[in-house]
């Protein structure tokens, strides 16, 4: 009889193990879990009991080794695997979501966890005399059980911290640096939890989304897209100016070539090598024309070579993204800096860019082309070409705080001149038919870094990359 029970649990314990590793157990899992995680932490007592129990029924020592061997195996298995993979979804094709959601997994695991040692421990207290339990053991056992919770707990947090878009740099040194204080720490699993989760939505309906449109070649316009950076950037191979939204579009059926004008680069001297590049694009593809999409002052360096350098016929649109056509009053501040210090100041810019590229860096006369003064003069001397369909889109920061590199331009701007990106006003940004401004109803808003994907960050109520495809699929449906 004894050696049947002993069997019993050796199949019954294995047999779990390989229901996980093939995936077969289903709903069954999900109660092995909750007993896990009920019973595991005491393993150091559950092992007291048996021993005791084989001290008075006198059992073949080799049984009672061979069990304790088993049950170790067992917690130490499921242990590990709820630590390293307790989450995987293979219609989600990214790592980074999975890590995600396996963090959420894992913080709530702590939290549950965590309320039922509670009950546990309470009536533990109310009748361990009955079960001889010394103190040495309960020590012991309180132990084991606070390291198992904080093992899922920083395992979960870190992994939450580490994978986010949607925590700024602020938010995360926050929860790091506040993780091991009580009740502080359970509201941050509560909001770390509704985070990931929002996140995983998101991606979900991305992924529905990506399904529903790829066969439809929807980005597949009739002329190749042409994306110009703005200024301080430059179109480096392996780092991308426009985060994932290139990768994104050509997913959905779209040709892309880069400007490649330089960084620092004037209006002027930009506006030749976006030509230079657009007229090889016609001459290997036989395209006709292109579309131009630009960001800041990627927009003025096309503008000119639209109409002063006659590329009008080869350029089918001009999409402007954050562009300062009326100047920005930054720039206005900046310019009152004294002259000899600020040509100093570029002189130090322009020594670095041209190390990694620049052939012709300008820093003094190309930030002073964003500035108002100038813009007067740009629009006077810079004329839109008929032949070429003109949209512009703007977009707002909620407050100084949406985005912390601009915090400081973006409370210049709000006091001088309203609802402004950080760097542009949307005065500023209109140019053609204004497609409006982009924004979300929460109170991050949008960035004139997010317009671009800088951060390759998913932002509640924004996704970036639906956003291009939107621009591009109505660029397709006009004709373009």
């Amino acid at each position: 009889m004894v050696f049947l029970i002993y069997l019993f649990i050796t199949l019954f314990l294995f047999g779990i193990i390989l229901l996980d590793i093939f995936k077969k157990d289903g709903v069954f899992h999900k109660i092995i879990i909750n007993l896990f995680l009920i019973f595991a932490p005491h393993f150091c007592v559950l092992l007291y009991f048996l021993n005791q129990f084989e001290l008075k029924h006198k059992y073949p020592l080799f049984l009672k080794v061979l069990l304790i061997v088993e049950i170790v195996l067992f917690i130490a298995y499921l242990f590990l695997k709820v630590n390293i993979v307790p989450y995987f979804n293979k219609q989600i094709n990214s790592l980074r979501v999975n890590i995600l959601m396996g963090g959420r997994r894992l913080v709530l695991y702590s939290l549950y966890t965590s309320f039922l040692q509670l009950f546990i421990y309470y009536f533990a207290l109310q009748f361990h005399s009955s079960y001889k339990i010394t103190s040495y053991m309960f020590v012991l056992d309180l132990i084991v059980m606070l390291l198992f919770i904080v093992t899922l707990y920083l395992n979960g947090m870190l992994r939450i911290i580490f994978t986010s878009r949607r925590l700024n740099i602020f938010m995360k040194v926050l929860l790091v640096s506040t993780l091991y204080i009580p009740i502080i720490n359970l509201l941050e699993i509560l909001y770390v939890s509704g985070v990931a989760k929002s996140e995983y939505e998101h991606e979900c309906f991305r992924v529905v989304d990506q399904n529903m449109r790829i066969d439809s070649a929807i980005c597949k316009t009739k002329y190749p897209l042409v994306l110009i950076h703005g200024v301080g950037f430059k179109d480096f191979k392996y780092i991308n100016y426009w985060g994932r939204i290139p990768k994104e579009l050509i997913r959905n059926g779209a040709t892309i070539y880069y400007g490649n004008q330089e960084a620092w680069g004037t209006v002027e001297y930009n506006a030749q090598d976006i030509k230079d590049k657009i007229l090889d694009i016609i001459s290997k593809t036989e395209c006709e024309k292109v579309n131009i999409i630009a960001h800041s002052k990627g927009g003025l360096d096309a503008r000119y070579m639209i109409s002063n350098l006659n590329m009008g016929e080869y350029v089918a649109s001009l999409t402007s993204i954050a562009v300062p056509h009326r100047g920005s009053k930054v720039i206005d501040v900046i310019y009152k800096i004294p002259k000899g210090i600020y040509k100093v100041i570029g002189g130090g810019f322009n020594k670095y860019y041209r190390k990694i590229g620049d052939k012709n860096p300008d820093f003094f006369t190309a930030s002073r082309q964003l500035s108002t003064y100038y813009s007067k003069e740009f629009n006077e001397a810079v004329k839109d070409d008929v032949q070429v369909y003109y949209q512009s889109y703007a977009s707002i920061m909620k407050h100084m705080f949406s985005d912390y590199i601009l915090t400081i331009p973006y409370f210049i701007l709000k006091l001088t001149s309203g609802e402004n990106d950080g760097l542009v006003e949307v005065e500023s940004a209109k140019w053609g038919e204004f497609k409006g401004v982009l924004k979300n109803k929460y109170s991050r808003g949008i960035s004139h870094g997010d317009q671009i994907d800088l951060r390759k960050s998913d932002y509640k109520g924004f996704d970036v990359r639906k956003q291009y495809m939107d621009i591009v699929e109505d660029l397709k449906t006009r004709g373009y």
